[in-house]
C-alpha cells in the first residue's frame, strides 16, 4: 500500500522493516525521497568505504560487511560507524551509506541516503522518531479503543464505519489539542529553554475522555456561559495533560525541536552550623 511516486518528491520517510524492499529504495532515490531505515539481515552490504570506525586491516572496495567484521578488519569498538555500501543484485545495486550506532544492547545499523553533514548519531536520532508512530496506533487502540472497533462483529457496515471513524477522529482532535498547545507554550527564541512543560497527548486524551459528558454540555451554552465553562475545561485539560517526563526524558521530537527543559538550580548545601 506505500507506493513511492513524484507526490514524495522532497519528502523524508522513516520505515521499520516490514516495508523494506530493495525497489522501494530505488523508488525514493529517483523521487528525490532522503530515508533512513533498518538494516535487513539478508541484505548482505558490500563495502566500498568507510568514513568512520577503527578499520585494522586494508580490504578490497566490495568486501562483504559481514565478513570485514568476522575477521577484524572492522572492529566494533563503541564508536559510530559510517560506511559507503552498495546493496541489492543485478547490474544497478544501490549505493548508500551504512550507519552503525552503538547502543546498550550492540549496535543499530541504517541505511540512509542523507548527505554526511549529517551524522551517525542523528540518523538513529531521526529513526527513533518511527517510535511515534507505535505510541499514536497505541492511543487509537487503547484509549480510543480502535482494536475494539475493528474486532465488532456487526453485520451492519454503516455502524462499524462509524465506529472506526470516531476512533480516528477522538485521536485526531487529542493530537491537534497537544500539538497547538506545545507550539503555543514553546520558547520565544530556538534553543532557549522550555520554561512551560508539553503535554502528553495519552494523558489529554484520557482527560477527553473523563470530560466527555462535561464537553457535551458546554456544547448547549451559550454567550459567557460557554466561554467560562470551555475556560474551565482547558484548565484542566492542560493541568492533567502535563508531561511528567519532560525534564528527565524529554520525547526524541522535543530534542530534535530544541525544547530542553530549563536548567535546575542545584540544591544548596547546608553548614554544619545550620544542622546542628
Amino acid at each position: 500500500h506505500l507506493a513511492i511516486d513524484e507526490t514524495w518528491r522532497g519528502r523524508g520517510l522513516l520505515a521499520d522493516l516490514g516495508y523494506a524492499s530493495i525497489e522501494r529504495l530505488r523508488a525514493c532515490l529517483r523521487h528525490d525521497v532522503t530515508f533512513v531505515i533498518r538494516l535487513k539481515e539478508n541484505w548482505k552490504p558490500r563495502v566500498q568505504q568507510i568514513h568512520r570506525g577503527d578499520v585494522q586491516k586494508a580490504f578490497f572496495a566490495g568486501a562483504d560487511f559481514d565478513a570485514l567484521i568476522e575477521d577484524d578488519t572492522l572492529i566494533l569498538d563503541g564508536r559510530a560507524v559510517d560506511a559507503t555500501v552498495e546493496v541489492g543484485s543485478g547490474r544497478t545495486p544501490l549505493t548508500l551509506r551504512l550507519v552503525g550506532v552503538p547502543t546498550p544492547s550492540g549496535y543499530c545499523w541504517y541505511l540512509t541516503n542523507l548527505p554526511r553533514t549529517v551524522g551517525p548519531l542523528q540518523v538513529g536520532t531521526l529513526y527513533r522518531v518511527r517510535w511515534e508512530i507505535e505510541l499514536s496506533m497505541k492511543l487509537d487502540k487503547s484509549v480510543h479503543h480502535l482494536a475494539q472497533a475493528g474486532e465488532t462483529q456487526s453485520s451492519n457496515s454503516h455502524a462499524l464505519r462509524a465506529l472506526l471513524h470516531a476512533s480516528l477522529i477522538a485521536s485526531i482532535i487529542a493530537g491537534l489539542l497537544v500539538h497547538q498547545h506545545n507550539l503555543s507554550t514553546r520558547p520565544a527564541k530556538p534553543g532557549a529553554a522550555r520554561t512551560k512543560p508539553p503535554l502528553h497527548v495519552r494523558l489529554v486524551a484520557l482527560q477527553l475522555a473523563t470530560s466527555a459528558q462535561s464537553i457535551a454540555m458546554t456544547f448547549e451554552l451559550d454567550g459567557n456561559a460557554a466561554e467560562l465553562a470551555w475556560e474551565r475545561i482547558a484548565r484542566v485539560l492542560t493541568h492533567t495533560g502535563k508531561d511528567p517526563n519532560w525534564k528527565r526524558k524529554p520525547s526524541v521530537l522535543d530534542q530534535l525541536r530544541g525544547w530542553k527543559p530549563a536548567p535546575q538550580p542545584k540544591p544548596r548545601k547546608s553548614s554544619a552550623k545550620n544542622l546542628k
